[in-house]
């Protein structure tokens, strides 16, 4: 039988306290959500005068960077070259860069996926977080 890590409160703290400092730094209004390996939501934070569609944008991207155990990015830039099939995939609805997976030591803890400003800048809040508990 394997050891299987996990993501704890203090880590969701520590992502989520980041990730808020990396928006609020450059004066970003976004929505954050963070999930289990399964796609679960552990975490969710909406900012001050974040789109309320990025509610709803930022679990999936978080809830597909996860389950797909990988960087919503590479949907996005699969869908933009022409594989246009993505679009109709089961159960993935965060198809955009800002979606990224929590891993250590090559396993997937979960992900984090951040909607509110331009994808490459969800990406790096996203990033941000997952700086702060070292990966």
């Amino acid at each position: 039988m394997k050891t299987k890590a996990y993501l704890e409160i203090a880590d969701l703290k520590l992502i989520a306290s980041a990730a808020e400092a990396e928006a609020v730094k450059n004066n970003w209004a976004v929505s954050f959500a963070i999930v289990d390996d399964g796609g679960h939501l552990l975490w969710f934070q909406r900012l001050d005068g974040a789109a309320p569609i990025s509610a709803h944008i930022a679990p999936a991207k978080a809830h597909t960077a996860a389950v797909g155990r990988r960087e919503t990015k590479i949907y996005e830039d699969l869908i933009n070259a022409g594989r246009y099939s993505f679009l109709s995939a089961p159960l993935i609805h965060g198809m955009l860069e800002g979606g990224i997976p929590i891993v250590k030591d090559g396993q997937i803890l979960g992900a984090i996926g951040v909607s509110g400003v331009k994808s490459s800048e969800d990406a790096q809040i996203a990033k941000a977080g997952l700086a702060a508990i070292g990966l």
